[in-house]
């Protein structure tokens, strides 16, 4: 049996347009209902959300700017 290889670590933001942000929350909101899987591309990358993973959201303050993050988090068991 084949070990699983370490992806590097990675920490990046990508920014999309209104109408890709939607369809892409759209098709989150569908996996969750249906207690599936979320599959993404993001630059370049196919990630895998398992349907057990950590949601959360998040709110930060700087100065005049203002964030909120929708996570979901999740440990990639060992194979």
């Amino acid at each position: 049996m084949t070990k699983r290889k370490i992806k590097p670590e990675r920490d990046l933001e990508k920014t999309y347009s209104t109408k890709h942000f939607v369809t892409k929350l759209r098709r989150l909101a569908d996996s969750l209902e249906q207690n599936k899987r979320f599959r993404i591309q993001i630059a370049g990358e196919r990630i895998s959300v398992p349907p057990n993973a950590i949601f959360n959201i998040e709110h930060e303050r700087e100065g005049n700017n203002e964030e909120v993050e929708f996570q979901m988090k999740w440990v990639v068991p060992e194979k």
